[in-house]
């Protein structure tokens, strides 16, 4: 049997990609996104099973968060942050990210968060030593799609 690999050039630039933040209907191209990254987790319980000395694991339901960094350049957070202070009102959006490298065969994926809700944020700063300033954005999101999927790479099947 051969020994199938992949191909250096079918990797996906971590750089090449694009990110929409929908609120009230309003829909930003988060170009200020320096990283991303959305989890979902699994929650199991333990099933005691007789006749085995291990217990099982059943899946009983979920949770995603998402962490990202940006550039601190933006005021959209900070307005929902806000408008939670005024009114109590706990606002809601969705994120869209996509990857798409032109040199892989993967071809492009994009998935849609919607429900998103953030844990808080930075109201101001500075670094009068710093190059520029970033900030750290972290949520949970409440259900998820994706419209465009990776394609299968040769020698997978």
């Amino acid at each position: 049997m051969a020994n199938i690999t992949m191909n250096a050039k079918d990797s996906i630039s971590a750089k090449l990609a694009e990110c929409f933040v929908t609120v009230d209907g309003n829909r930003y191209n988060f170009m200020q996104m320096i990283n991303f990254e959305a989890s979902f987790e699994r929650k199991k319980t333990k099933v005691p099973i007789l006749g085995r000395t291990a217990e099982g694991n059943k899946a009983t339901g979920w949770s995603g968060k998402f962490k990202a960094k940006c550039h601190y350049n933006q005021s959209i957070f900070r307005d929902l942050l806000l408008r939670y202070k005024n009114s109590g009102e706990d606002i809601y959006f969705d994120i869209q990210v996509t990857n798409e490298d032109p040199t892989s065969a993967a071809g492009r994926q994009t998935i849609v968060y919607t429900g998103c809700n953030i844990d808080g944020g930075i109201l101001s700063k500075f670094d009068a030593k710093g190059d520029y300033l970033d900030e750290e954005i972290n949520g949970t999101f409440e259900d998820f799609t994706m419209p465009e999927r990776f394609e299968l790479l040769d020698g997978m099947l």
